[in-house]
């Protein structure tokens, strides 16, 4: 992807910006050392597309490389709940009435959580807690993430290093059950992948925090990406893929993911992780349904395990108005909605 040199400019200042919100946080490297095994691992669902609609969360405490503890909560995200999330978790609006809102728990997970290491499987938790926390303007969690997901590829290269990694295909690789989609059960999932691949490699999980160069809050974090996303995007670590035509041009839909964080691919594969769906023309339409190929070739790697979110343009869009966009960012993509709306 080419970027003209002013865009990359304000594409810049936004990192640096981005970097320095999260240096604000209190915390020292040096608090973690020697955790060796013990650790914490957090898996959320959302009601809907916007990551900040946190319905249910798992936590689990590993303790010495043990399971010590599971707590979970179903919460009320205080939005409306998408038909395809309640299909995928089989959480109803009825069922977080009465539930606690985010704010109400947040003291629960500071002293659950705070200074301690924190995995999740893919960058879709640590997400989804940053736009939910930005949301109700609360105090962002202070620990050290890190990603499971990245350690099942770097445990087992030849398995998992470009695809397949998704965290029941992982499970299923080591043998272990669970029910999917339940933020608990795939938490604890998540934790068993973790001890698998430090057993495999006969390490701590100390050791992955310095493998992926996590460095302590207060100063920059380091992590291996492609040259087109923005290592400190909240969608780092996400692979999208649009299908049909969209209200923004295809070339400013592909700089404001590249800025969220997510590398923009043109096919499926197994590395997709987004897929956003527009207008698709006669052409590209591949069944009676109306969907494209792309559409139904995500689909089918979802009905194998693959865990991929399909959302609207309108989701997108959604997903970018909780980024601070690059001022040409937001005017391209601002211009040719008015153009649209001319014809």
């Amino acid at each position: 992807m080419t970027i003209r040199m002013d865009v990359r400019d304000d594409l810049d200042r936004s990192i640096h910006m981005l970097r320095r919100s999260r240096n604000e946080q209190q915390l020292s490297f040096q608090d973690v050392a020697g955790c060796g095994m013990t650790f914490n691992v957090v898996d959320v669902e959302t009601a809907n597309n916007d990551r900040s609609t946190i319905c249910q969360i798992g936590i689990v405490h590993v303790v010495d490389g043990r399971v010590a503890d599971k707590w979970g909560t179903l919460v009320d995200p205080e939005d409306d709940f998408g038909h395809w999330n309640v299909k995928i978790h089989g959480i109803t609006p009825e069922q977080v009435q009465g539930a606690p809102a985010l704010p109400e728990i947040r003291e629960e997970l500071r002293q659950r959580l705070r200074g301690q290491v924190l995995v999740s499987h893919t960058a879709f938790d640590r997400s989804a807690f940053k736009t939910a926390m930005d949301k109700y303007n609360l105090e962002q969690l202070q620990v050290y993430w890190l990603d499971s997901a990245k350690i099942a590829r770097r445990a087992w290269p030849d398995k998992f290093s470009r695809a397949g990694y998704g965290l029941k295909n992982v499970a299923n690789f080591i043998g272990y059950e669970f029910k999917h989609h339940d933020a608990v059960e795939d938490a604890a999932a998540a934790a068993e992948i973790t001890l698998a691949a430090c057993r495999e490699r006969d390490v701590n999980v100390e050791y992955w925090l310095h493998e992926f160069r996590i460095r302590s809050a207060n100063k920059k974090i380091v992590t291996p990406v492609s040259t087109n996303a923005n290592p400190e995007g909240d969608l780092h670590g996400e692979v999208l893929v649009f299908t049909g035509r969209l209200q923004m041009t295809r070339k400013s839909a592909v700089d404001c993911a590249s800025f969220m964080g997510c590398e923009v691919a043109k096919y499926i594969t197994g590395k997709t992780t987004i897929l956003v769906v527009g207008v698709q023309n006669l052409a590209s339409i591949a069944s009676p349904s109306g969907k494209s190929r792309k559409h139904l070739r995500a689909e089918n790697l979802i009905s194998k395990g693959q865990e991929i979110r399909i959302i609207s343009e309108t989701d997108f869009i959604s997903l970018l108005a909780k980024h601070k966009l690059p001022v040409p960012l937001q005017t391209s993509s601002a211009e040719k909605n008015r153009q649209n709306k001319q014809i």
